[in-house]
């Protein structure tokens, strides 16, 4: 049976960590809330992002909620060119790719956007299907992968979403499919064993997990 990894891709592939904390900053500092730092960050980022626009101080009675979220992405398309992958990324795609995984990408970033920065960090080639959303707000993945799984016929019951939020576990719930988180992107790994699922420090100790040996279950 022919097992398949779908890839979340900011925080887990792609480390852009750093930068959408200096991102969001941006946005605090022109209202004069307090700024997050790495930790801070990692406690509270959430989806929806309305949510954690919320909780880290915005006031939607005062501006909608489109106003500060077109903000952040206009800056983040501007600047998420120069994020490159984590340092292992490439290493772990070729590992499962000359294992006879299939792999695809299912992110919260625009479709268009997905597929320019999968290209500009040359991994593009490891995937089989890409599918981000087609709208600015980020507020669900669920329908794009029930959408992925119908058109690639991908069999639920030998498949892996691996991720780095406690959303990816929940996407995953949705659509039947196992979940491993990493501890390496947007949330902390305090949250990310609240799930109750794997959780691995780093991309790299994907490779000596025992459920992905392609002998294994």
């Amino acid at each position: 049976m022919t097992k398949s990894i779908i890839w979340d891709w900011n925080g887990t592939l792609l480390n852009d960590l750093d930068f959408c904390i200096s991102t969001i900053n941006i946005l605090l500092k022109r209202r004069e809330l307090p700024l997050l730092n790495r930790n801070s960050y990692k406690e509270v980022f959430s989806f929806p992002v309305k949510d954690y626009y919320k909780a880290i101080g915005f006031n939607f009675k005062k501006e909608d909620f489109s106003i500060p979220a077109k903000e952040f992405i206009d800056l983040y398309d501007g600047g998420v060119g120069n994020c490159g992958l984590h340092p292992s990324a490439k290493d772990v795609l070729e590992f499962f790719r000359n294992q006879g995984f299939r792999q695809f990408v299912l992110s919260a970033m625009k479709q268009n956007m997905l597929e320019k920065t999968l290209q500009q960090n040359k991994i593009f080639h490891f995937f089989e299907g890409v599918a981000g959303l087609n709208d600015h707000y980020a507020v669900s993945k669920i329908e794009r992968g029930k959408e992925l799984i119908q058109q690639y016929q991908i069999n639920v019951e030998s498949s892996w979403i691996v991720g780095d939020t406690t959303h990816d576990f929940e996407v995953a719930e949705q659509l039947g499919i196992k979940c491993i988180l990493v501890a390496d992107g947007h949330q902390s790994v305090q949250r990310l064993k609240g799930t109750n699922m794997p959780v691995m420090e780093k991309l790299l100790e994907l490779k000596s997990w025992q459920e992905f040996s392609i002998n294994g279950a």
